[in-house]
């Protein structure tokens, strides 16, 4: 039996290279599609919504929320597309995922784009406290029944100081009509699967690397900033690249800054 039902979309352009795009969490298939529009038809797109997100339904047990088993969906999904190697713009919880699959399975991925992103927490400690955290949050959203309580839930988390002033900007009301589209029950669980704390940390594994890989953070999101800066120290294939006027959600705030860095990187020595 086949664990997921992945809500995709694949838009090819003839002999144009294939960018899997992987949304952060509450995002969905439809996360980078202002960066997409501005990319054009230079390559061809896979977008998808992960699980407990958008419209992907996960088929087996709660296990398959977990990022080993998403990421082993996904290659099959690229198996049964006939995708053999594509380029990965991985967000945020996403770029969690994409640097696993990267590290994991190396030979099918070429260049690799990794926003506001990290390789997990480093210690047993640190990954316990943030499940606690996490926990917390994942109830809140378990008793969200109510539009309106998701909408004070969302207020307060994109209140975060690693959101700097996304509340300000054009887009926020529509990302937020596109966030209010998931299922708080099912974003419980990917927390409690996939979150942070539950993650495999891959510090130790980052400088075996050898796949390209591109580091964005927002020059408001210090946090990931020094995060990236100490992936950058032990990773020499890894560049970094700070982008002005955003925090965390880069290809929302400053979508075309984000598209030209991640397109001067992608078409670099293809």
């Amino acid at each position: 039996m086949e664990n997921y039902h992945f809500h995709y979309d694949v838009n090819r352009h003839a002999n144009k290279p294939l960018i899997l795009f992987l949304h952060g969490f509450m995002g969905n298939s439809h996360e980078f599609d202002p960066a997409i529009q501005l990319l054009g038809n230079d390559f061809s797109y896979l977008t998808l919504d992960l699980p407990g997100h958008g419209k992907t339904q996960v088929l087996g047990g709660d296990s398959y929320y977990s990022m080993v088993n998403t990421a082993q969906g996904i290659i099959q999904l690229l198996d049964r597309l006939n995708i053999n190697q594509c380029f990965v713009v991985g967000y945020s919880m996403g770029g969690r995922l994409a640097l696993y699959l990267t590290l994991h399975f190396p030979a099918r991925f070429t260049k690799v784009v990794l926003e506001s992103a990290s390789p997990g927490l480093a210690t047993e400690k640190q990954r316990l406290e943030r499940i606690q955290r996490d926990e917390q949050i994942a109830r809140k959203l378990s008793r969200t029944t109510q539009k309106s309580d998701f909408m004070t839930f969302l207020s307060h988390w994109y209140a975060q100081p690693i959101f700097g002033d996304i509340k300000n900007h054009p887009q926020f009301n529509y990302m937020i009509s596109d966030r209010l589209q998931n299922n708080p029950a099912e974003l419980a669980k990917s927390l409690r699967i996939m979150g942070t704390g539950k993650q495999p940390s891959l510090w130790s594994k980052i400088s075996a690397n050898q796949i390209p890989l591109l580091l964005l953070a927002g020059e408001y999101d210090q946090k990931f900033i020094d995060i990236n800066s100490q992936m950058l120290q032990l990773c020499s294939s890894c560049q970094l690249s700070i982008i002005n006027k955003a925090g965390h959600n880069i290809h929302l705030e400053n979508t075309l800054a984000f598209v030209e860095t991640v397109k001067h990187f992608l078409n670099y020595e293809l």
